[in-house]
């Protein structure tokens, strides 16, 4: 992170651009599975919380499932109502603002996310 000039949170929007893209081609558990041991790595030298991470880790994998016009979930929705897709990804736009608020909101307060954890011992 250092020698590239990366600031903490210019990396999570280059994670969180990343995953949005990746989203459109694969489904969550396998984006995981290739990602993770490459970028835990870099979030926990970046300084941010390995709890924190997942939970980010999850709603961008979500936002990539459901990015229009391609994400991965758009077309499972398409397949179960037999919708048009343009009008599957039309209705998919609120939760998709909705999730990329709440990732917002969690990489500015990220007490949201680590305070319960943080309360179990």
């Amino acid at each position: 992170i250092g020698e590239l000039g990366l600031s903490p949170y210019m990396l999570i929007l280059i994670l969180t651009l990343f995953y949005m893209v990746l989203g459109c081609f694969l489904d969550g558990i396998s984006m995981i599975v290739m990602t993770l041991p490459i970028c835990l790595p870099l979030v926990v030298q970046a300084g941010f919380n390995p709890v924190w991470f997942g939970v980010f880790l999850t709603l961008v994998i979500e936002v990539g499932q459901i990015t229009p016009p391609v994400g991965f979930n758009l077309f499972v929705i398409q397949g179960l109502t037999n919708e048009p897709l343009e009008r599957v990804a039309l209705a998919a736009v609120p939760f998709f603002l909705v999730i990329l608020l709440m990732v917002t909101l969690i990489t500015i307060f990220p007490g949201i996310v680590t305070w319960l954890p943080s309360k179990m011992i």
